[in-house]
């Protein structure tokens, strides 16, 4: 029962109104409609208020609406009344003699004011807000989805986040096309409620001269009382919904509601609020001004702003007394030095001013980062040693720097209070030009108070412990094989024992050791292969090392037995787009393959080369100019040795063999032929 109340509430509520269009209602019943019509809109202007963020009340854009139309209802209700009765309740006629003092004349002069301040002011302003709201939201989609995505791949967030953060946007943009529509309800109703004043008076002024045989101004007096007051009673409310729309419009996504907001935001200044105390005191002295009433408020203001003084030297206080370590004394057991000694896997070194960044909040950088150890674990398969994470004095400001084994792998800036924009818009807002350093991206590192501009301009916005945690996703993925220990292999192994022991006791050790296992795999994860599936992978290797425990022979038995897995990752739906060798060109290669200590080599001239590499780059060029990707499908006994080829050429270009590319069953295309010279050349 109370869950169908609510449900029901509404449609009645609606089909009510629609009657009440057609059906006369007494006057009691009238003034308790006004009423209900007038606190309504005191209702949704409150809630207006306290809303955090304009989604909070997504459905503002259908309530303006019903609300729009309840309160048209009651015009006509009330229009009918004082037409054919001379009386429409004791609400409108209280508003036509008490708040106007019976006066037609102040009456009328009130509601053109108030007609004026919803229509002009208020209704055109949120008009316009709205309108360049939805245009800009909608223009920041693309790059809002292409954010939850990066921090989806990053670790950052799990599935369920990115897919509430998805819908979030999605509704965001609905929002705004919303309001932008509403905003028009407003806009009419403006205008009808001055129509229909008019008709009023008019038709008033008619019945009592013509039927009731009153004097023109008994009637003037009589009918327009009734109608200013029937004007006051729905213009009061509509301009409650009219202010209601400029808020929810205007308000920006935000942790608390406007009126804490405000006062936190106000309050930031001890400078200004004593400012303005005193220039209240001085207006105060001017000639003919009233003394008492600018000294009060002067005194406040100067008040106020001592308190807020007296608050901010009490936080500096604790934040001093909080930022004093005790010093502890130097120590030099073995065990301190040896860890003082000991190169660390993974390190994040912080410029003093980024400190901030491990506050230890809920996303705080070190957070963020044991969300992107389990990520790369789930995807890759393998354990992300811990990342250390200290500050460097040896840093620039605003630098920070990740380290793989003692070694520098990447470096990038965080500036403190900053955010990173990245778009083509940004010449307006001040800031530092910088590179986004994983993706090569333009950007500006803007203040964190300008957020709400650069997502107006259409740019994506990304905060900067985001930054740092995708620059090193991006160097984990590019050196997972490095950070693949041995110890690491024997804690995987021995989790498959657990659950598939016979998968790990064919092999090791009596075919293959931890070492030799430890470079396929290692192999494999310079290929970007996830190696999760490690059960399987002992599997295919169980079978090849019977025959030779050559590692690249290895490797590619380990791909084998990967299968479809292997290749879907590639796939475009049910398409693979693939860029074939030229079968001739195929034919030389095998021709030219010899064994090395480092696996297999294509001995091909210099000049040769080049034109394979030049051929290869054009067609990858095509292909991602028509904004697609592709892989590159070759002979098997030639995939190792190819892949060794283009790696350093085509960073990431993945190199399948034709079994490896039909092994999902997919539909092939064709998007580009790899020659070693331009057909007219070699004519």
């Amino acid at each position: 029962m109370k869950k169908t109340l609510p449900k029901l509430a509404v449609p009645v509520g609606v089909v009510a109104i629609v009657l009440l269009l057609v059906v006369p209602v007494p006057a009691p019943m009238l003034d308790v409609l006004i009423i209900c019509n007038i606190l309504l809109a005191l209702v949704i202007l409150l809630t207006t208020l306290f809303v955090k963020k304009p989604l909070d009340f997504s459905v503002f854009p259908s309530l303006l609406l019903v609300a729009t139309l309840f309160r048209l209802g009651l015009n006509v209700a009330s229009t009918r009344l004082v037409l054919g009765e001379g009386f429409a309740g004791h609400v409108i006629e209280a508003f036509g003699h008490v708040a106007v003092s019976g006066s037609i004349i102040i009456g009328a002069v009130i509601f053109c004011i108030l007609v004026i301040i919803q229509f002009v002011v208020v209704t055109k302003g949120a008009e316009r807000v709205a309108e360049v709201g939805a245009r800009f939201t909608l223009d920041a989609m693309p790059g809002k989805q292409m954010a939850i995505d990066a921090d989806l791949n990053a670790g950052l967030i799990t599935d369920e986040v990115a897919k509430q953060r998805r819908a979030d946007v999605s509704a965001e943009a609905d929002f705004y096309g919303a309001m932008d529509g509403a905003s028009k309800f407003v806009k009419g109703d403006a205008i009808a409620g001055i129509l229909i004043i008019v008709i009023n008076l008019i038709g008033g002024i008619a019945i009592g001269v013509l039927q009731n045989g009153m004097e023109p101004a008994d009637a003037l007096g009589h009918y327009g009382l009734l109608t200013i007051g029937d004007g006051l009673v729905t213009q009061i409310p509509a301009l409650l919904m009219a202010v209601s729309t400029g808020m929810i419009v205007t308000r920006s996504g935000a942790d608390s509601d406007m009126g804490s907001q405000a006062a936190a935001q106000l309050g930031q200044s001890r400078i200004a609020i004593a400012i303005a105390g005193v220039a209240a005191i001085g207006m105060g002295f001017i000639p003919g001004m009233p003394i008492i009433p600018f000294l009060v408020i002067g005194a406040t203001l100067l008040i106020i702003a001592q308190r807020l003084s007296t608050k901010a030297k009490a936080e500096e206080a604790r934040a001093a007394l909080e930022a004093e370590v005790p010093p502890t004394a130097p120590t030099d057991t073995t065990e301190d030095l040896l860890e003082q000694m000991r190169v660390h896997a993974l390190e994040i070194l912080l410029a003093p001013d980024l400190v901030d960044m491990v506050s230890g909040a809920s996303d705080d950088l070190l957070g963020r980062v044991k969300a992107l150890r389990r990520k790369i674990a789930v995807d890759m398969g393998i354990v992300v040693p811990p990342v250390r994470t200290r500050d460097s004095v040896d840093l620039p400001p605003s630098t920070y720097s990740i380290r793989i084994a003692g070694v520098e792998a990447g470096r990038g800036q965080a500036p403190a209070r900053s955010v990173l924009a990245l778009g083509d818009q940004l010449d307006s807002l001040p800031g530092t030009v910088t590179i986004e350093p994983v993706f090569g991206l333009a950007g500006k590192w803007v203040p964190a108070e300008m957020r709400h501009s650069a997502e107006m301009t259409g740019a994506t916005v990304i905060d900067r412990v985001s930054v740092l945690v995708t620059h090193l996703s991006s160097i984990i993925g590019d050196n997972a094989a490095r950070l693949l220990s041995r110890e690491d292999v024997r804690v995987l192994t021995e989790g498959v024992k657990q659950v598939n022991a016979a998968a790990v006791d064919d092999l090791m050790p009596s075919m293959l050791s931890l070492a030799e296992l430890q470079r396929v795999l290692q192999g494999l994860l310079a290929e970007r292969i996830p190696i999760n599936d490690l059960a399987r992978i002992c599997e295919g290797l169980t079978l090849r090392a019977k025959l030779s425990t050559d590692p690249e022979g290895l490797i590619e038995a380990a791909r084998a037995s990967l299968g479809p897995a292997l290749t879907a990752r590639y796939l475009d739906g049910a398409v693979l787009r693939v860029i074939m060798i030229d079968p001739g060109l195929e034919q030389s290669m095998l021709e030219g393959l010899r064994p090395s200590d480092q696996g297999t080599q294509i001995l091909l001239d210099g000049h040769r080369v080049e034109q394979v590499l030049g051929s290869l780059r054009d067609s990858v060029a095509s292909v991602e100019a028509q904004g697609l990707s592709a892989v590159l499908v070759c002979a098997p006994a030639l995939r190792p040795a190819i892949h060794r080829l283009v790696s350093a050429q085509q960073n990431g270009l993945p190199v399948l063999s034709y079994q490896e590319a039909t092994a999902a069953g997919s539909t092939i295309e064709t998007v580009g032929v790899v020659r070693a010279a331009d057909p007219i050349t070699a004519a």
